[in-house]
């Protein structure tokens, strides 16, 4: 494909940015994280998180395997399966381009898609970085695999110092605008990440961040602190509790002591 005078004007005008806005966030490497992948599981079949001599269910298919679906299961049958389907590969890809451009704006490491679904995610992420990221002074680690031993996995969009505290910031594109009602599991992910972060690093998250951006450029920021972000941590291991004890695996669960004192410092 051969791009227009406009779209190498806009490939450059990126990169100038790009170069600008890595100077406004430094890396802080406090932190030495553990690398991770994910696996097919050839025990089970199942994607799993292989990190630290741990095969880990992560954090998304444990909730996905504990949610309520009845309001999912309403949407597509009022839309159709192939609607459904089309709606979730469209925000699916659009999703994960809008989370490259936000990688590269706080890594420096430059990025441009110029595909349809890349020219619309473009703005979303600029949205995001012009208002969401103004108050980060510095970042520990983008796109990082977090895991409680023995437990669960997942990856975490950033870990960073925001307005002076270290953060867990996950970053969502939406189709319409959210309620806080309608996002009970990006606070469970945002929770169990900070959760996991202090056990392995001996950290005190006491912020998370969740970032939402639409196509039309309409910017939503949910926080949860100190005592809520502990609210959610108790609920995620209810969930967790109830999937492991839908796994029906006698040897998975023999690993689990859900005590929910031992996740916590005394906080």
């Amino acid at each position: 494909m051969t791009m227009s005078d406009k779209d190498v004007k806009d490939y450059h005008k990126m990169v100038d940015t790009l170069t600008k806005q890595a100077k406004a966030i430094k890396l802080n490497g406090k932190y030495n994280y553990m690398t991770g992948k994910q696996i097919t599981d050839p025990d089970t079949g199942k994607r799993v998180y292989e990190i630290s001599s741990y095969r880990l269910p992560s954090v998304t298919t444990i909730l996905g395997a504990t949610k309520n679906t009845e309001f999912l299961t309403k949407w597509k049958a009022k839309v159709g399966e192939a609607e459904a389907d089309r709606i979730k590969n469209v925000s699916s890809a659009r999703g994960t381009s809008m989370h490259k451009f936000l990688e590269s704006y706080v890594t420096g490491v430059g990025y441009d898609d110029l595909t349809e679904l890349g020219r619309q995610a473009k703005p979303m992420a600029n949205k995001i970085m012009e208002v969401g990221l103004a108050p980060v002074e510095e970042y520990y680690g983008s796109e990082v695999t977090l895991h409680y031993p023995g437990l669960y996995a997942g990856q975490t969009d950033l870990v960073c110092l925001h307005n002076d505290l270290e953060t867990i910031v996950d970053f969502k594109q939406a189709n319409r605008p959210k309620k806080k009602e309608w996002i009970e599991d990006y606070y469970l992910q945002i929770a169990v990440y900070a959760m996991a972060h202090d056990y392995v690093y001996g950290s005190s998250i006491r912020q998370g961040v969740i970032m939402v951006c639409t196509p039309d450029l309409y910017y939503q920021e949910f926080r949860i602190t100190d005592h809520e972000l502990r609210t959610w941590k108790h609920k995620f291991l209810k969930r967790l509790d109830m999937y492991y004890e839908l796994i029906h695996d006698e040897k998975e669960k023999a690993k689990v002591n859900l005590n929910p004192e031992d996740f916590f410092n005394g906080s």
